[in-house]
C-alpha cells in the first residue's frame, strides 16, 4: 500500500502542538511600555560581585541558543515575527550580573517605545554607574528586574539621559 502523507520532522510536529496550548506568559505594561511576565520570567541573577561584573566580558557568558529563543518566544505566544522586531533580552543584564537562563529572558519588543533599544541604553547606563560607584549593584539588579521602564523614567526625571 503506497503511503500519501509527507514526511514531517519533529520541529514541525513540535510547533504544531506548541499552538494548541495557550502560551503562559503576557507582557505586563508601565504607561507606553511592555515589561515582561514576572511569573514566566522574574529575572535571575547569576552574580552579586560588582568586581566580576565591572571586569569581565559578557561574551564568555552569552550562551543562548536558538532552541531557547525559540522556545521564549513560545512562552509569549509569538508564533512569527520579523527581523528587529523582538530582541530576546535578560531581564537583568549580563553586564550587571544577570543569568543566562530562561527565567531572566523575554522576548522585547521594538515598539512600541520605549523598546528594547531605550533598555539597552539603560543597561549601559546603569553598567557605568555601578563601576564608577554612583549606585549599588544590588540596587541597580533590583530596580531593572522589578520596572526597568520605571528607572528608565526616573532618571529621565533627574536629567540624566540613559
Amino acid at each position: 500500500m503506497k503511503s500519501y502523507l509527507a514526511p514531517v520532522s519533529f520541529a514541525a510536529i513540535g510547533w504544531f502542538l506548541a499552538g494548541l496550548v495557550q502560551a503562559a506568559a503576557t507582557y505586563g505594561h508601565h504607561g507606553r511600555a511592555l515589561l515582561p511576565d514576572s511569573v514566566v520570567t522574574p529575572g535571575i541573577v547569576a552574580t552579586t560581585d560588582t568586581h566580576v561584573v565591572c571586569h569581565r566580558s559578557t561574551k564568555t557568558l552569552r550562551h543562548t541558543t536558538e532552541a531557547t529563543k525559540q522556545r521564549v518566544y513560545w512562552e509569549y505566544g509569538i508564533a512569527h515575527h520579523r527581523t528587529g522586531e523582538y530582541e530576546i533580552d535578560h531581564l537583568i543584564p549580563l553586564e550587571l550580573g544577570g543569568a543566562d537562563t530562561i527565567a531572566n529572558l523575554w522576548p522585547q519588543p521594538a515598539s512600541p517605545v520605549p523598546g528594547f533599544h531605550q533598555k539597552d541604553a539603560l543597561e549601559n547606563f546603569l553598567h557605568n554607574a555601578v563601576c564608577t560607584g554612583g549606585i549599588p549593584l544590588g540596587e541597580a539588579q533590583h530596580a531593572i528586574a522589578a520596572d526597568w521602564y520605571a528607572t528608565y523614567e526616573a532618571l529621565l526625571a533627574k536629567g540624566r539621559s540613559p
